[in-house]
């Protein structure tokens, strides 16, 4: 009886989003109600646990909202620009091979734009591209979703990783160099998926090494990046060189045709293009100041938020014990160096005449419009996620999953976070909700805490690009609308590959492990 009042909340989510279709905000703030009142009444929290849960939540709701609407606003103020829509007029004019028009823009571009802005973006932007270049509708929607996907977790300038640390209070360190590996090689298999969806497996031999080259950048990329400590700009990174192998390999083969080369390449106004990237370069020299450099890192740091809060006990027993809660450095945060680059880069553009009259206010109108829903589904999760930890309820799912899985838990972590997210249409609601679940049942089982929450944001990740809420997006951009199940079959069998790839990473995570 009481696992089943701890599932209520979760299955109630799915329910409500999946059978129901409710959007986010809907199906996460009736979980939340529902985990307040079983708390309350089943679990045998008081008001005063039930309070501090709330306190707790906020300050790990703000840690992850903060990342998210200031992402979002740094990708509005290059788009309302026009940047986007230069790097985008300057993709295909390298290359007349469609299948390397595929690694190039659907692979190497969306897994930039992933990283730079998530929220649907990668597939909204590409696939029309794709679509102008002659590929189907549903080829163009799959390309992108698929190309993107080894990106989830450290994209949208790192919003599901910083979820997963505010929910489980990890360190990075602790965390962040398996699930950088695991979704780097996700990467590097990536690329011979989009030359089949492309062209089949003559594209797959034919662009065997661009592929591999263009996924091994996005690797090492993206590894070394997060294993130094910048990984809220690990998929920009990992994204950007893979692209720029791809557009480096393009320009190769382009030599060797010139009345290729005159058509293309020398048409493009290489200034432009580096103007429209800049905002991205303010970004990284702005994260290495704030980050690196010690007077303005030790300066910012002052302004920090931290509150320590008492022990707290339900009436079951269930310790929570006394600690701080998340801290929050104000000026040091990612979130507030987003905003920097932001200002900055805003001010360039408007100072070289790239906006047209009104552009500030489109741009807060739309960063408004685009989080604010996305903002209410977040904290509500998270709320609903430390009620449930702080009563127990986490715990009492922790034990029963941990009893009847067993030693095959590490196949089923991966699972888990992918149907999380495949029902929550997002990597960051999956690991506000599971993460915590996930890190308690591998404590119960003594498996490697990093291995089992890389598993989680493997699976979310991948999975997330097949929600039915994301699929219904990229539809809309392409012609393929009200054919999204003819999308998600297509889009099936590689999400699949890699699900199973990540089961397999985790077993042999677990295995190389163990002492």
């Amino acid at each position: 009886m009481a696992f089943l009042f701890a599932l209520t909340p979760i299955l109630l989510i799915l329910i409500l989003m999946v059978g129901l279709r409710w959007s986010a905000a809907r199906a996460g703030g009736a979980g939340y109600l529902s985990a307040l009142l079983i708390a309350l009444f089943f679990f045998g929290a008081g008001p005063e646990l039930l309070a501090f849960a709330h306190a707790r939540a906020l300050l790990l709701s703000v840690d992850v909202l903060l990342i998210v609407w200031a992402a979002f606003l740094l990708f509005r103020v290059v788009d309302e620009s026009g940047a986007i829509r230069i790097m985008g007029e300057f993709l295909p004019r390298l290359t007349p091979d469609t299948g390397m028009q595929a690694l190039i823009i659907g692979w190497g571009f969306a897994s930039f734009l992933q990283g730079i802005g998530g929220f649907g973006v990668p597939v909204a932007v590409t696939a029309p591209m794709l679509v102008g270049l002659g590929f189907s509708p549903l080829n163009a929607v799959i390309i992108p979703s698929i190309g993107h996907g080894w990106g989830v977790t450290f994209g949208s300038l790192g919003s599901s990783f910083q979820a997963m640390l505010a929910t489980t209070g990890l360190p990075t360190q602790t965390l962040v160099k398996e699930s950088a590996l695991f979704l780097g090689i996700f990467a590097l298999v990536t690329g011979p998926m989009i030359a089949h969806i492309a062209q089949g497996w003559e594209a797959v031999q034919r662009l065997i090494v661009p592929s591999l080259l263009m996924g091994a950048a996005m690797l090492a990329g993206q590894y070394g990046v997060a294993v130094l400590g910048f990984w809220n700009i690990a998929t920009m990174t990992g994204g950007l060189a893979g692209l720029l192998i791809g557009i480096a390999f393009a320009f190769l083969v382009n030599r060797r045709n010139p009345q290729d080369e005159k058509s293309g390449l020398q048409t493009i106004d290489f200034k432009k293009l580096a103007l429209s990237m800049s905002g991205y370069a303010i970004l990284v020299v702005i994260i290495l100041l704030v980050q690196v450099f010690p007077p303005v890192r030790d300066f910012l740091r002052q302004f920090t938020i931290q509150v320590q809060f008492p022990e707290t006990v339900t009436a079951m027993g269930f310790v929570t014990p006394a600690g701080p809660g998340r801290s929050l450095a104000l000026l040091q945060h990612t979130g507030a160096v987003l905003t920097y680059a932001s200002l900055i880069t805003f001010m360039l553009f408007r100072s070289r005449g790239m906006y047209q009259p009104g552009a500030a206010k489109r741009i807060a109108n739309s960063t408004v419009r685009g989080m604010l829903s996305s903002s209410v589904s977040i904290a509500s999760m998270v709320t609903m996620a430390v009620i449930m930890e702080n009563s127990g309820m986490t715990d009492t799912l922790a034990r029963a999953i941990a009893s009847g899985v067993g030693e095959f838990f590490p196949v089923a972590s991966g699972w888990i976070g992918g149907i999380g997210a495949f029902m929550t249409g997002s990597n960051t609601n999956s690991n506000v909700v599971l993460s915590a679940l996930q890190m308690r049942t591998a404590e119960l089982l003594g498996y490697p805490l990093a291995i089992i929450l890389a598993g989680q944001n493997a699976g979310a990740g991948i999975a997330s690009v097949m929600a039915p809420t994301k699929v219904v997006v990229g539809a809309s951009t392409a012609g393929m609308a009200g054919k999204e199940g003819v999308v998600m079959r297509k889009m099936a069998l590689y999400v699949l590959i890699l699900m199973l790839l990540g089961s397999a990473m985790t077993v042999i995570g677990v295995l190389v492990s163990a002492p």
